[in-house]
């Protein structure tokens, strides 16, 4: 292949060189890892990547474990070799036998369980996918646990296509320099070094053309294979489109709010167009986060040019396959635009959903302040029936951070779930404890979400277990010592300070790590608000501790990178520069290295600012344990056995006085819990008590905190009933979808006219009654033109608290009487007394119909 980019300047008298490649002849023995590499499946098989590792060490390090870019780049003379070698053969024969193996096996979750259920695909569209260190169009842990999501869809056999866009420079590259300030670096790569191929149609590459602004922008699908599933990535970058557009997929999260509108444009319009080019039919949309939002636009406009529907009939259709998973427990971390940037880009576009575009706008909108900007959140969680937060305890915030799109509704009714994230689990597990699992428990992927055959861990010698965690810790020492000699070295520091990188750290000594993205929530310096504390328990003679960081901080965050630099700058310091370290370029790699070989994972963000975290979960199945803050999932996990939780949370306190708090808890348990604990070895030999911790870790965590259960609940919770009310919108010409539209409509314009009037209480003694007894109610409602079929009334009561009730129930009042000829009605009910206390109530009337997916869809609601 040749190009004709000049390689040097042309100099009077000197020559000029035009540059071309020249790539291997793969042997035809060989060709099986020619279709290895183009499948990430390879990604989490350890079989797979030794085999490529073996083909040569030095260029799978330099390739950044990519194994297409290795098949390019191989010497002739080492393919010939290995074709010739027995044992090389032997392993890529085995090798490729499991691939096809895996892919064709028939007894899944998705052919032969609950997932069979699913007979049109999931598409799931997300703005970035973290599959690997190899392929860095990926930011953090949102592309990350998007990945993870895709290979347990895969390892589940769902019938699921992923859908994104593919970053010309992904993020961006870190270096830290000798001030410890963090430098950007742009990665410029080539798609064609990657595992992914160019989608075609006859002899063309497929394209696919969105309306932004004035013009068509193009872009070019590529196709990525992760086990049996697909990802479609779209890239802008394409002959097609101005210079000016080809930029609009250059970069993850990088440029203005006009470059975050039009890729966010391109991500859910083009996306929904790309499948359909592609002749891919979903029954489900899952938006994760609110990126790819405008999917639902394009999927009603669709509706209304096909199916010849009006928008609001269009609207049930679509919002009954949508599923939207929210992940930011803030108000600002959510994408807006101002209504006059809307009104740029989709002005026309509500001309072509035939409705006024102060309606369009209005979707993104509590609907409270008109002055409000377009929330993409919002908009996503009206055009969505299921939605979801990512733990428990961001449920929870979740339903009151937006808990006025569905004003007047009760916050624990507000109609968003939770599922907590998981990760994937064979990704992350270090191929040495994998291999202990299989020893002393047996076929642990085909028990991963069982919690009993987790109970086997404690089966594992002491020995054995701490001998598996010491190797990787080892590895993971030398694997820092290397990276910061390399730092050093580009940093052209003196020769001494190259060879002092080989102290760093020791592996005999407690190791602490803490690395994800430098956001001033996570708090990363909490451990230097006591710096004097902190340097004797780095250097105390017979027990010290050493601590491990790593992170990005967004370019243009100062406050991130301002953290990054304090922790840099704390590790130069003489004295103890081999106890903490600042390891630069946070990927994947370094991710696995870390939660592979410390010993104990921090973390501390601020409450309730992180909506689950994975990270943790990803360091229990290698033996490592969890000290962190009592939020997210870890507010699930922790039992008070398999870790630690740093200090409470302090109800209307300030932010600097919760630091002061948990600053105090972090190094009181460090002091007085967890370095003696690490450090008592019984018989000189074993932190015996320490290894009790590591298999409680192992098996409390490990079954439940996996992307495995977690697809197999959005699957079962979300995907399922969302596929079955698309279905049924769908069929006789969408007439049930129309039919609800209609009613919709109508139930609006008479719903001012329900009032409640006159609630009794039926019991002599109406203000005490015993425990067994029973609250009889009565109201007498006006529903005027309202069907009473299409309501229903409800005593809501629970146990007076503060002003409000704690656990609240609603109990359906049944209607006693016709209507007096003014539209109104007796209801009746008993609220049972079960326990002693004081109880309040109130009677509430909702609309209901028998096609609607949420009990408070219609946002309306008549109180007493």
């Amino acid at each position: 292949m040749i190009n004709s980019r000049r390689c040097f300047p042309a100099v009077l008298g000197m020559p000029t060189f035009q540059t071309y490649n020249v790539t291997p002849t793969l042997p035809a023995t060989l060709e099986p890892l020619r279709e290895l590499s183009f499948n990430l499946w390879w990604t989490w098989e350890p079989s797979a990547r030794r085999l490529f590792r073996e083909l040569d060490p030095e260029l799978w390090n330099r390739t950044n474990h990519n194994p297409v870019r290795m098949l390019q780049l191989s010497r002739q003379s080492r393919l010939e070799e290995l074709s010739q070698d027995k044992t090389f053969l032997r392993e890529l024969k085995q090798v490729f036998e499991a691939f096809e193996k895996y892919l064709g096996r028939k007894d899944t979750y998705g052919k032969t369980g609950a997932g069979s259920a699913i007979k049109n695909p999931i598409a799931y569209f997300s703005a970035e996918f973290g599959f690997h260190e190899s392929i860095p169009n990926y930011s953090g842990g949102l592309g990350i646990l998007a990945s993870d999501h895709c290979k347990s869809a895969s390892d589940l056999d769902l019938n699921f296509v992923g859908v994104g866009l593919l970053y010309r420079h992904g993020y961006f590259r870190q270096q830290i320099d000798k001030e410890g300030v963090q430098e950007a670096i742009s990665l410029n790569q080539s798609f064609y070094h990657l595992p992914i191929r160019e989608v075609r149609r006859g002899d063309a590459n497929l394209l696919v053309s969105v309306p932004i602004l004035d013009r068509e922008v193009f872009a070019k699908v590529w196709e990525l294979r992760v086990g049996r599933v697909s990802v479609y990535l779209l890239d802008a970058d394409t002959p097609e489109n101005s210079a000016e557009d080809r930029l609009l997929t250059a970069e993850l999260y990088g440029g203005d709010l006009e470059m975050r509108m039009r890729q966010e444009i391109m991500l859910g319009i083009g996306g929904v167009k790309a499948l359909n080019a592609l002749g891919i039919e979903p029954d489900v949309f899952h938006m994760n986060e609110g990126h790819s939002a405008f999917l639902a636009l394009e999927r009603i406009r669709l509706n209304i040019i096909l199916k010849k529907l009006d928008f609001y009939s269009a609207l049930q259709v679509v919002a009954a396959a949508n599923v939207f998973t929210t992940h930011t427990p803030v108000p600002a971390g959510n994408d807006s635009f101002s209504r006059e940037m809307m009104k740029k880009y989709f002005g026309t576009f509500a001309k072509e959903l035939n409705i006024p575009f102060d309606e369009l706008f209005s979707f993104g909108q509590t609907r409270v302040d008109p002055n409000d900007p377009f929330s993409m959140t919002i908009f996503a969680l009206r055009l969505s029936r299921h939605a979801n937060g990512v733990s428990k305890l961001h449920g929870d915030v979740t339903r009151s951070l937006w808990k006025d799109v569905w004003a007047g509704v009760p916050m624990h009714e507000v109609p968003i779930t939770s599922i907590t994230n998981g990760v994937h689990t064979k990704t992350w597990m270090a191929p040495e404890f994998s291999e202990l699992y299989q020893k002393h428990l047996g076929a642990w992927e085909e028990h991963l979400t069982e919690p009993d055959f987790w109970r086997g861990v404690i089966d594992i010698p002491d020995a054995q277990l701490w001998k598996t965690h010491q190797k990787l810790k080892l590895r993971l020492v030398e694997f820092v010592r290397e990276r910061e000699r390399r730092r050093r070295e580009r940093q052209g520091e003196s020769p001494e300070a190259i060879r002092k990188a080989n102290w760093i750290l020791d592996p005999e000594i407690l190791t602490v790590g803490f690395a994800r993205r430098f956001a001033t929530y996570k708090r990363a310096t909490l451990l230097f608000s006591d710096k004097e504390r902190l340097k004797r328990l780095l250097n105390d003679t017979t027990r010290p501790v050493q601590f491990i960081f790593a992170g990005k901080a967004h370019p243009r965050d100062e406050a991130g990178k301002a953290l990054i630099q304090e922790v840099y700058k704390f590790s130069r310091e003489a004295g103890i520069e081999n106890r903490i370290v600042f390891l630069e370029d946070y990927d994947s790699y370094i991710a696995r290295r870390l939660v592979q070989g410390v010993d104990l994972w921090l973390n501390h963000p601020l409450r309730p600012l992180e909506a689950s975290g994975t990270s943790g979960m990803k360091a229990a199945p290698n033996g490592g344990i969890n000290l962190s803050v009592l939020d997210g999932w870890w507010r699930e996990s922790y039992n008070g056995n398999n870790g630690w939780a740093i200090a409470a949370e302090i109800d209307n306190g300030t932010t600097e006085f919760q630091n002061e708090v948990d600053a105090s808890s972090l190094y009181q348990l460090l002091e007085n819990q967890i370095i003696p604990l690490y450090y008592a070895k019984p018989d000189g030999k074993l932190p015996l008590a320490w290894l009790q911790l590591m298999r409680e870790s192992i098996r409390s965590v490990t079954p439940v905190f996996n992307t495995q259960r977690m697809v197999k609940e959005y699957t079962e919770r979300l995907y399922i009933p969302a596929a079955r009310s698309y279905e049924d919108f769908s069929r006789d010409g969408c007439g049930a979808a129309t039919q609800l539209s209609l009613w919709k409509t109508q139930v609006r314009k008479d719903w001012p006219q329900v009032q409640i009037f006159d609630v009794q209480i039926g019991n002599k003694d109406r203000q005490n009654i015993s425990v067994g007894e029973s609250l009889q109610i009565s109201a007498r409602v006006h529903l005027g033109a309202v069907d009473p079929k299409n309501v229903r009334v409800e005593a809501y009561h629970g146990e007076v608290d503060n002003g409000d009730l704690r656990n609240p129930i609603a109990t359906v009042l049944t209607q006693s009487s016709q209507a007096d000829g003014d539209g109104n009605y007796i209801y009746q009910g008993s609220v049972p007394a079960a326990e002693s206390g004081t109880y309040g109530f109130s009677v509430r009337v909702v609309p209901t119909q028998s096609h609607l997916m949420q009990a408070h869809e219609l946002r309306l609601i008549t109180w007493s």
